[in-house]
């Protein structure tokens, strides 16, 4: 079995090959997030702790998590699920997948490095791997460059270069997300006034149905009262002449 080892705290990965049946009886029977010692591995892990994250079995089929087996099913995903990828809008599909408990037939078990031990280990926490993308939203930046708001984030981006096939070498950056400028205050303050106008236009409207509406009534009600008195009168004045 193959353990493919990772290091955050120095962002670097290495494959460990394990052939030993002692050895990885240690790891069987864990579930996905489980943590291992690092001695019953070898020597040279004394002292370090693993998570495990996921891995594969021999044919590729990948663990999920959640699974309670150690071997192959087959689920009705959706979009959002691990293990799959929508193609089209409301489709679902029936796949196969691990189950989230280790077992022998898996071919690379995937670590995580939770706890370093007193001995470095060679080609993943002795060396440091460089990020290759950085923070794009301006308070991760800040947070990064323990910057203060009067400080200026455009000047503090991550920026990569890269050289394009005519040999021309171009630097590039990240758009930097909720950055707080000049243009964007204005927008905000436009923004506020056109909802406050329309607020306003809303609430003269109202004023104006209601205006109406009252007139409207008003009207209905003295055409009735009309209405109603030259019926009293008619009849009075008949009720007089056959009198």
């Amino acid at each position: 079995m193959k353990l493919n080892i990772a290091c955050p705290s120095t962002g670097a990965q290495k494959w460990v090959e394990v052939d030993d049946e002692k050895k990885l009886r240690a790891l069987y029977d864990n579930r996905i997030g489980a943590e291992v010692e690092g001695e019953a591995l070898g020597e040279e892990f004394n002292g370090y702790v693993f998570r495990i994250s996921g891995g594969n079995d021999k044919q590729g089929f990948p663990m999920k998590q959640g699974v309670l087996c150690n071997h192959r099913v087959k689920l009705l995903l959706r979009a959002g699920a691990s293990c799959y990828r929508q193609r089209r809008s409301g489709e679902r599909k029936r796949k196969s997948v691990r189950g989230c408990v280790v077992g022998p037939d898996l071919a690379v078990l995937n670590l995580v490095v939770v706890k370093q031990g007193d001995a470095e280990i060679e080609g993943l926490t002795d060396t440091q791997v460089p990020v290759r993308l950085g923070p794009k939203r301006a308070n991760k930046i800040r947070k990064l460059f323990a910057l203060s708001k009067e400080d200026d984030v455009r000047k503090y981006v991550i920026r990569r270069k890269f050289t394009k096939k005519n040999g021309k070498e171009v630097t590039k950056a990240p758009k930097i997300q909720r950055l707080i400028t000049p243009i964007m205050l204005q927008r905000k303050r436009d923004m506020k006034r056109k909802k406050m106008a329309q607020v306003a236009k809303v609430k003269k409207d109202a004023e104006e149905y209601h205006r109406v509406q009252t007139q409207h009534i008003q009207a209905a009600r003295a055409s009735r009262r009309s209405a109603v008195s030259k019926r009293r009168s008619s009849r009075r004045s008949k009720a007089e002449a056959t009198a």
